[in-house]
């Protein structure tokens, strides 16, 4: 499948493309160089005499040598989830724990502290002026070291250094089950009645539950996902154990206090409230949606002679919610699908963005370094475009989308290379790729998406521009890295992209008769996006809520009991007793999102503001959309979030948006 979106010549970039020509051997040989070169670094800085320590022999010496040593090692370990060799996947991971364990010893070594600080009084005391990015790299590296326990005693440091070795070694462990699961149910033929033909064909695990008739089969389907890594829910346990124990060591009152410390909401007080408040208006939505599908649960029940019953199944929820929304606003999931093919959608989405943020994308050829870790994978270079002519070369892209075995098995983006400023003055630039798991093509037809696909393309593209248009001094502070609970936010606002019906003209056509989706369709899916938001979001809740439970929580707890009965009542769903550990695939809790799953709903209240405020009015303007890079995505994390924010909305966000958006959908609803 080509996605180019340009038919020039491809014009050759002042960088070159990573290769990605590894042996096992190779990735264990990039972790170990990387582990060499630091500890030269660090053993020159901490030799500095005391008066010779500055910002720039220290500080930014610091800065700009981490980052290059992690651009050399960032591509060997992102191969742990996209490598068909087995080898390689395993050196990635062990590389991994082994970069991990590496950078805890660096940040707990009290001679780089005491270098750092030196290197901080210098700067005061002889009134050498750094500019707002350079202090912060300054503050940061000082607050990393007090946040690792530089600063307590060295019996609590060496407890709080092995604590954090066993909690790393334990999250790759419980992410690598996720990644590598390969567990599977059999059906008969019979038990698959209402599934369609076409899902059967290429079954995915994400088909399973909403279609299948019958509920016993979409019960053994969801309780069978729910334990589908059950190996892991002692791997959690012992995990929020001993992050407990950090926080303790730390002198935070739990874990989440010391994880929202460094973020946008602060303290765990302000997150539960957030969350409550946000319950306490979405309930009565929910119970609403709850006693509707329960009406047409009966309906169903009673029309194939089954007993009836007031329970709202876990299993139900997916299924009654399809089925509703095919009935009411006349919208199939299975007709749309045929609107969208993979060769259509995914190019319009590129050119959506390359219209609204003023870029252009050039197909890199095999020969100029447009080499791949798989045949499917494309690679592109990425220019500035302003007023219709190639500017500033941005950066690189790699487009992963089709399922495979041993592959990550969601959508997401990694930042594997940051952009930063070398100290002769040069660029050094970004690369981005997006790993996606799109439908791939049958005997019968070619590859489709779901709406929701849809969306979840677009919203992951945000991610791969926040990493392409950033242009900060330091990686650090690059691109995606900035607050956990605003990182969300940017891809969340572009998501509106997807419920604006010129856009989804423009990105439909179906696969037999090459018509754009009709205006009744359209009218339809807009329609959707409001309705049915209530159960929706309280299952958002859900996460958050166990999330934000497990870490504020001092004693120990039976996560299975918890997850189960606060998925009950938070989400208006029961397995009827059943207590299966889903905690077990709860990935996020162990990959960044730790006391931070609630930022998924919190970073909603900016996307709303962003969008209604800025975009609503034009929302294919090239000059809004420049102005949202230069605002938001160019500045990255290199100055706190709500400065960003601020300057594009001309004014404090707030959440009136978020909530008019949250309960508009009841008053839809209503007419419906």
């Amino acid at each position: 499948m080509s996605t180019t979106t340009t038919t020039k010549p491809y014009p050759a970039p002042p960088a070159t493309p990573p290769s990605w020509e590894y042996t096992p051997e190779q990735v264990t040989k990039s972790a170990d160089d990387c582990i060499a070169s630091s500890d030269e670094l660090l053993t020159e800085v901490a030799a500095l005499p005391k008066e010779q320590r500055t910002f720039e022999n220290v500080i930014r010496r610091m800065g700009l040598h981490e980052v290059e040593v992690d651009s050399l090692a960032e591509p060997a370990l992102f191969l742990q989830y996209v490598s068909q060799d087995e080898g390689i996947r395993n050196a990635s991971v062990d590389s991994d724990k082994k970069l991990q364990e590496y950078g805890l010893k660096v940040l707990a070594r009290e001679d780089i502290y005491e270098a750092l600080l030196d290197a901080e009084a210098h700067t005061k005391a002889n009134g050498v002026k750094l500019n707002a990015e350079e202090q912060r790299l300054m503050d940061r590296m000082i607050r990393d070291r007090k946040r690792n326990g530089l600063g307590l005693e060295k019996t609590k440091r060496d407890e709080l250094l092995a604590l954090q070795t066993k909690i790393m070694g334990l999250e790759v462990d419980f992410q690598r089950a996720c990644n590598e699961e390969k567990g599977s149910l059999l059906f008969t033929e019979e038990e698959l009645v209402g599934v369609p033909q076409a899902s059967i064909d290429g079954y995915t695990k994400e088909d399973d539950n909403q279609y299948a008739d019958l509920p016993e089969t979409r019960r053994r389907a969801v309780l069978g996902y729910e334990g589908k890594t059950i190996q892991n829910v002692p791997v959690l346990d012992e995990v929020v154990k001993l992050r407990r124990k950090v926080a303790d060591l730390l002198g935070f009152d739990t874990f989440a206090d010391y994880v929202l410390d460094v973020k946008m909401a602060k303290d765990s007080k302000t997150v539960l409230a957030f969350l409550d408040d946000l319950l306490d208006k979405l309930k009565p939505v929910g119970e609403a949606e709850r006693k509707k599908f329960l009406a047409l649960k009966k309906e169903v029940h009673e029309s194939h002679g089954w007993p009836v019953d007031d329970e709202f199944n876990l299993w139900d929820y997916r299924y009654y919610d399809r089925l509703w929304t095919e009935r009411e606003l006349a919208l199939d999931d299975e007709k749309v699908k045929e609107y969208f093919p993979v060769d259509k959608v995914v190019p319009t989405i590129l050119d959506i963005y390359r219209q609204l943020l003023s870029v252009q994308f050039y197909r890199i050829p095999v020969e100029s370094g447009g080499g791949t870790w798989h045949k499917d994978v494309e690679a592109y270079a990425v220019w500035d475009h302003k007023d219709g002519k190639d500017g500033k070369f941005l950066g690189f892209m790699y487009l992963d989308l089709f399922p495979r075995e041993n592959k990550y098995g969601h959508a997401a983006v990694w930042g594997l290379i940051p952009g930063w400023t070398k100290e002769s003055g040069a660029r050094s630039y970004p690369t981005v790729c997006m790993v996606a798991n799109l439908a791939k093509s049958t005997p019968k037809r070619p590859a489709l998406m779901k709406h929701g696909d849809v969306v979840t393309f677009f919203h992951e593209m945000g991610h791969a521009f926040h990493g392409l248009c950033s242009a900060t001094q330091f990686g650090r502070f690059h691109g995606t890295h900035v607050a956990r609970d605003f990182v969300e936010a940017p891809s969340q606002m572009l998501e509106n992209w997807c419920w604006l019906p010129e856009q989804l003209k423009s990105m439909s056509e179906h696969y037999e008769t090459h018509e754009h989706l009709p205006d009744d369709i359209i009218a339809s899916i807009v329609k959707s996006k409001s309705v049915n938001q209530g159960l929706f979001n309280l299952r958002q809740l859900f996460f958050g809520l166990f999330d934000m439970t497990v870490h504020t929580s001092k004693e120990d707890q039976d996560l299975t009991k918890l997850w189960c009965d606060l998925r009950e009542k938070t989400s208006l769903v029961t397995t009827k007793g059943e207590y299966i550990g889903g905690q077990s695939g709860f990935a996020h809790i162990v990959g960044g999102y730790a006391a931070g799953y609630y930022g998924y709903l919190y970073s909603l209240v900016f996307a709303a503001d962003m969008f209604e405020s800025v975009f609503r009015a034009d929302p294919m303007s090239p000059q809004l959309g420049y102005k949202y890079r230069d605002c938001i995505l160019r500045p990255g994390g290199s100055r706190d979030e709500i400065d960003s924010l601020v300057e594009l909305l001309g004014r404090e966000p707030n959440n009136e948006a978020f909530l008019k958006q949250l309960l508009s959908g009841a008053e839809v609803d209503a007419k419906l």
